[in-house]
């Protein structure tokens, strides 16, 4: 095992390639002020390692290496490395820093997450859509401390009181129903050197479509505007203030085909785009997130007009940005910024391929002790938590598929989100589907038939909520058709599971469009023109698993959290058996 490197072997070895560059690389001179701006986000909670592996270059001539990394502790002494090259630094999340969190963070609302945050010592967060997972007043909360309760968990479990956050939240685009922003739409963070001072100036959005991630409670009274209006608006504000030099940190974001190390804007697309076609030239550097995607591009690249320099670090903290700016003070203008990621490697583990060992490659990072002693101590009060009780299953619930490729488990989590989503209240569900990617674990019961909470987290880790949208009958039978593409005879594995009440037959001897038949729902056939109400994760709802045609949905309605939906049908419906595999029925030669 490869020993920590101290921070200034560190320093010396992050030459992790992948840099998206403007400007000159000239000698620093005494008129120059170089800033490390350090950019990450979507954390979720993700305290502990999240048992993931960047795939990085490998030595000169080699095949690529899988790189161990993320975990708060090695987060922390990451960042605090990246800061030890310039007096003048700025940490920076682009949102959804929690929600959708791992068991040792959501079982205690996340404020964990928000404590190790705060020793991260970061400037500002740019709130994302999971931040209003439990409504907007809980969300407050999270920022300004205390113990007041607006869920069914209990709040300060483990900091009596709880403190909040020491560092600002961003709400540019987020309106209340007086026109105030939820939180400051703007930051300033200034330096000075020799006499001159360099400002940045920061705006925080999120993506305008939260409400239709959520659930409308947890946004209720509130108006999510348009990102590139709102900050375009911002800008003479900002440069009235003495702004230098614009930021903006955006939780909405895209995916290019390059490869995370590779400094190219090859293949750029999803809804960031059209935002900074829109967006003010005035603009530097453009910090995104909400897609999990890492990429570095100099947008000028794709448009000259607007040479934005854009990021995003991934996911789970596996990444950081590491941006340098250079400020001339004389000219009063920004002459250089650069872009790379570092890879948060901290220790290895063991995965389902085999084990993941450190890579002499990469620095390797030491954990902050005192993060560490955080993370420690959730983990350690998490544990009887996970130990409580739900119901009763009759048997071990499989997530492997039968011969037609159906899982139990799935049909048992779609029925779950059916039950959950029924009523009309709660969106009118009638059909329900469940992707096979978000199965992590089997539910297997104790020898009394128990099944714990914790054994629900493991099965469905991601933290999605559900969202119910109308689809009509010639959109399902293309979801369906859809689930086929590129399959051959012996690999389909896109197979969706579905809710009980729904049936239907393929044979993929058939030609592409004619291989599902025989759909029908509750007996009844399915009518191309009729309007059904249909509930997916949130991860499906988005497109998701290359399932373009669920954003086709209309009138989108948010839910509650999947596994609060699992834990609701173990309570109502013990002891729960392995639903019957008989919804969906492959046809064969013969058949």
């Amino acid at each position: 095992m490869s020993a920590p490197l101290t921070a200034a072997a560190a320093l010396a070895a992050l030459t992790l390639a992948g840099c998206a560059s403007v400007g000159p690389a000239s000698a620093p001179a005494p008129r120059y002020m170089d800033i490390a701006l350090i950019g990450f986000n979507d954390l979720h909670g993700n305290l502990e390692p999240p048992h993931l592996a960047i795939r990085a270059a490998g030595a000169p001539g080699a095949a690529p290496v899988a790189v161990p990394a993320g975990g708060a502790a090695y987060l922390a002494s990451a960042i605090a490395t990246l800061k030890a090259r310039s007096p003048h630094h700025a940490v920076v999340s682009a949102g959804d820093m929690v929600g959708a969190s791992p068991l040792v963070s959501a079982l205690f609302l996340d404020e964990p997450t928000i404590e190790v945050a705060n020793r991260l010592q970061i400037d500002f967060n740019a709130v994302g859509n999971h931040e209003f997972d439990k409504g907007w007043h809980e969300l407050k909360r999270l920022k300004n401390g205390g113990c007041d309760k607006h869920t069914a968990r209990q709040p300060c479990q483990l900091s009596q009181p709880f403190p909040g956050a020491n560092f600002g939240f961003l709400a540019a685009n987020t309106l209340q129903a007086d026109g105030q922003t939820l939180f400051p739409a703007t930051g300033l963070k200034r330096f000075t050197q020799d006499g001159a001072t360099v400002t940045l100036g920061f705006i925080g959005l999120t993506l305008k479509g939260t409400p239709n991630m959520v659930a409308p409670a947890g946004v209720a009274g509130l108006r999510f505007a348009d990102e590139a209006d709102t900050a375009n608006a911002l800008i003479p504000q900002l440069r009235a203030q003495g702004a230098d030099i614009i930021v903006v940190a955006i939780h909405e974001g895209g995916a290019t085909t390059a490869g995370v190390n590779e400094a190219s804007c090859a293949g750029l697309s999803g809804d960031i785009v059209p935002i900074l076609e829109r967006l003010d030239p005035a603009v530097d550097v453009v910090i995104s997130g909400h897609t999990h995607r890492a990429y570095l591009c100099d947008y000028g690249r794709v448009n000259p007009q607007r040479p934005f320099l854009l990021t995003s670090a991934g996911q789970y903290g596996t990444l950081l940005t590491d941006i340098a700016l250079r400020f001339d003070t004389q000219s009063r203008k920004l002459v250089g910024k650069t872009a790379r990621h570092v890879i948060v490697q901290g220790e290895a583990f063991d995965s389902g391929q085999g084990r993941v060992e450190l890579s002499p490659l990469y620095p390797v990072f030491a954990p902050d002790a005192q993060v560490q002693r955080l993370v420690a101590q959730a983990s350690a009060a998490a544990a009887p938590l996970a130990q409580r009780v739900v119901g009763q299953a009759t048997g071990p619930i499989r997530r492997r598929p039968t011969d037609s490729q159906e899982s139990p488990l799935g049909s048992l989590i779609a029925d779950a989100q059916l039950a959950a989503t029924r009523a009309p209240e709660r969106g009118g569900a009638q059909i329900s589907f469940m992707h096979a990617g978000g199965l992590r674990a089997d539910l297997v019961p104790d020898a009394q038939g128990q099944v714990r909470y914790g054994q629900l987290f493991g099965v469905q880790p991601f933290g999605n909520h559900l969202v119910v949208m109308t689809l009509t009958g010639a959109q399902i039978r293309a979801l369906l058709e859809q689930q086929f593409d590129g399959a051959k005879d012996s690999s389909h594995s896109r197979l969706l599971s579905v809710s009980e009440g729904l049936q239907y037959r393929y044979d993929l001897r058939q030609p592409p469009g004619a291989r599902v038949s025989g759909v029908t729902l509750q007996g009844a056939p399915l009518v191309d023109a009729a309007p059904y109400r249909v509930c997916v994760s949130s991860y499906l709802a988005d497109g998701g698993g290359s399932f373009g045609v669920f954003r086709q949905g209309r009138d989108a309605q948010g839910g509650g959290q999947d596994i609060d939906a699992m834990e609701d049908y173990f309570r109502q419906h013990s002891p729960v058996a392995p639903p019957a595999a008989a919804r969906i029925t492959r046809v064969r030669a013969g058949g």
